[in-house]
């Protein structure tokens, strides 16, 4: 009997064992589950990361009519440029009437008017500077006229500026902008040459960059995010680093760093920055007051849909958040339409947020653990999630600065990053001018042959600061 009994209790334990075991499976089965179904609608994963069939928003009613413009749409056609732009003007006259062939005279006052536009062939200038070597007949010393300031380099300031504006806004690789100047201008120039020209523009662009570092952090509202970069020669000796964004309606500031630490945006935003600042929920933003952050709330909806997608009750809650953040975004676009006033929209969000609360706080005490972690930490935020009803000029979205760092992702999908912290200080630098002169509507290639033209003269070099603020 005791062995019965023996016998009995090891196959207890063992089933305990099998069923707690069934249990880490089964919760394994719904990770893997869970982040099979993840696409760019309920993770951060980006769009092109998305299965076929993936459905991004709301799928069209089919109305059954052709693509393109229908029939009695406004049309948009290209104004005419005014004549004093024109440079050569065409008088195309009639010589006989198109129905009986007699000879025509006279003048049409008023011409149909059809301009085309049509670039001269390009080729660049070559200035040949000859320094004569003289003999003073006095005390027989020879002297040779130097080269002027302008002369020094091989190429010139404009030409080297579109080098550089080639790879900084238009993400050409060195090779590419190379093989364009030779394409299009004519221009031949060794492969070596494009990374030395980009240096000698870092070094033009390192004091404005600075300027520009120090009126983002002076700022009241202030948008940032960061994604992943490489510094290394190649894919084996890379090394990881983070591009960090600093974003302002004028001013954009970029930073790559081999950091993902708070000591980034302390450095560049400073101990005692007290702007608002707007960002998803990374905990490197944990260190900055929550009395003056602005949780992004397109990040919050593609968590709530994933919440949506979990077994009940989660699923439940989940779809009502999702519910509840549409709501949220259409009393904010009412707002921004002019549809609600300020405390009108306060009014709009107050019992929605209450809701919001009591929903996350069901979800903190939920069966599934990993929704549970999510919704603690979401309220940890809290007013840091509402702060855009009562502060002028905060978003409910960090957006802006996720619009600011698609470019620079792009030149990183096409580089695979940066080879040294050269590299890198140029990228950084040069994708906050051409950033910040977009931001402003000023030309890019004037400002930065300026910018190169002040650092190989000796001049005074341009301000990236929008007028008026300097």
């Amino acid at each position: 009997m005791s062995q019965v009994l023996v016998l009995l209790g090891a196959a207890l334990e063992r089933i305990k064992e099998l069923e707690e075991r069934i249990r880490e499976l089964e919760h394994q089965n719904e990770e893997l589950h869970a982040q099979l179904a993840q696409n760019s609608t309920n993770s951060s994963r980006p769009p092109s990361t998305d299965p076929p069939g993936t459905q991004r928003s709301v799928k069209r009613e089919v109305t059954g009519k052709p693509p393109g413009g229908q029939p009695g749409h406004e049309k948009h056609e290209r104004a005419l440029l005014p004549v004093e732009q024109v440079s050569q003007v065409v008088e195309v006259v009639p010589e006989r009437c198109e129905g009986c062939g007699h000879p025509l005279e006279g003048e049409d006052g008023e011409a149909e008017r059809h301009q085309l536009v049509e670039i001269e062939p390009i080729v660049a200038r070559v200035t040949e500077y000859r320094c004569h070597r003289l003999h003073c007949s006095r005390c027989g010393r020879s002297t040779q006229a130097p080269l002027p300031p302008e002369a020094q380099q091989v190429f010139g300031e404009r030409l080297s500026a579109l080098v550089c504006l080639l790879r900084g806004q238009y993400h050409l690789s060195e090779r590419q902008a190379q093989q364009l100047l030779g394409d299009v201008l004519g221009v031949k120039l060794s492969l070596g040459m494009v990374p030395r020209l980009s240096q000698q523009m870092s070094q033009a662009l390192e004091v404005a960059v600075h300027q520009a570092e120090v009126f983002v952090r002076e700022q009241a509202v202030i948008h940032a995010d960061e994604t992943g970069w490489k510094q290394g020669v190649n894919e084996r000796h890379a090394c990881p680093a983070w591009l960090w964004v600093f974003a302002t309606p004028q001013v954009v500031s970029f930073r790559i760093a081999l950091s993902h630490g708070q000591e980034v945006w302390r450095e560049v935003l400073g101990n005692a920055c007290c702007a608002f600042l707007v960002s998803d929920r990374a905990a490197v933003y944990a260190g900055y007051d929550v009395g003056l952050r602005q949780g992004c709330w397109s990040h919050l909806l593609r968590d709530f849909k994933s919440w949506s997608e979990r077994p009940q009750p989660v699923g439940r809650w989940g779809q009502q958040l999702v519910e509840q953040a549409h709501k949220l975004f259409e009393g904010w676009h009412q707002f921004k339409q002019g549809a609600l006033s300020r405390p009108q929209l306060q009014a709009f969000m107050g019992p929605l947020e209450q809701s919001v609360r009591s929903l996350l706080r069901e979800v903190s005490l939920g069966p599934d653990e990993k929704s549970a972690r999510s919704a603690r930490q979401i309220l940890k935020l809290g007013p840091a999630l509402w702060t855009f009803e009562d502060v002028p000029g905060v978003e409910p979205t960090n957006n802006f600065a996720e619009q600011c760092l698609r470019q620079a992702v792009l030149w990183r999908k096409s580089s695979g990053g940066t080879h040294s912290p050269g590299g890198s200080r140029f990228v950084e630098r040069i994708l906050t001018v051409v950033t910040s002169l977009r931001r402003q509507g000023r030309a890019l290639l004037p400002w930065l042959t300026q910018a190169l033209r002040a650092l190989r003269r000796g001049q005074s070099l341009p301000s990236l600061l929008p007028q008026g603020s300097v």
